[in-house]
């Protein structure tokens, strides 16, 4: 396991290559995002998905969600967006709002069991974002064992995890500290999965136009 810093320009370009190759030869890596920590592997390599889960300590029934470098990138992974949801983008992306979408039933990949769905995210991090535009789409759950809170710094990560990846890039504390919030946008009048770093009224207060109003169901 490799560890690296991301002070400086330099440090941080260092990082991001190791990174970024890292995914490439499908090993699991650990990045900073502007929630928590994320253990991330390569969407489309179904061991290394498969070893993220593995290393977690988590069954194929919880798929990880999937971080993309561009909100572009949301229709290319899913499809039927509904409008009140691609508003609900332009308003929180990047940042602390993933979407649980129907996949486009194109893809190959192998995420667990997601039941045709796919949940997205772009999180507003420089290294995160910069790792996701050369490697594309990442597997990325909270950086922890399942049980025990998500890291929220490269020492918390690798403590728990530095057996299982191959790179820790360490941004730093996280800032925000909290979860992203998790809306289904898989049926019309839409709901939330789990309240996070967004509150109810600010996704309300967004997407009132739509006349829809989203509740939460835990």
């Amino acid at each position: 396991m490799d560890r690296f810093d991301t002070s400086t320009d330099e440090e941080r370009e260092a990082a991001v290559t190791a990174a970024a190759g890292a995914v490439r030869r499908g090993d699991l890596v650990v990045i900073p995002t502007d929630t928590v920590y994320g253990i991330a592997a390569d969407a489309f390599n179904h061991q290394a998905v498969q070893r993220l889960l593995d290393a977690k300590g988590r069954g194929r029934d919880m798929p990880p969600p999937v971080l993309v470098s561009a909100a572009t990138t949301l229709d290319a992974l899913a499809e039927g967006v509904p409008p009140w949801a691609r508003t609900l983008v332009e308003t929180f992306w990047p940042g602390p709002l993933t979407l649980v979408c129907h996949q486009q039933a194109s893809l190959v990949w192998d995420l667990g069991e997601t039941r045709g769905t796919v949940a997205v995210r772009m999180p507003d991090d420089e290294v995160a974002l910069a790792v996701l535009e050369r490697t594309g789409p990442l597997a990325v759950s909270s950086a922890n064992l399942t049980g025990r809170p998500a890291a929220t710094d490269a020492d918390a990560a690798e403590e728990m995890l530095a057996d299982a990846v191959a790179v820790i890039v360490d941004g730093g504390a996280s800032p925000g500290g909290e979860a992203s919030t998790i809306v289904d946008v898989t049926i019309p009048e839409g709901r939330v999965l789990r309240l996070g770093a967004l509150s109810l009224d600010q996704l309300n207060a967004a997407i009132e136009e739509h006349g829809v109003v989203l509740t939460d169901e835990g």
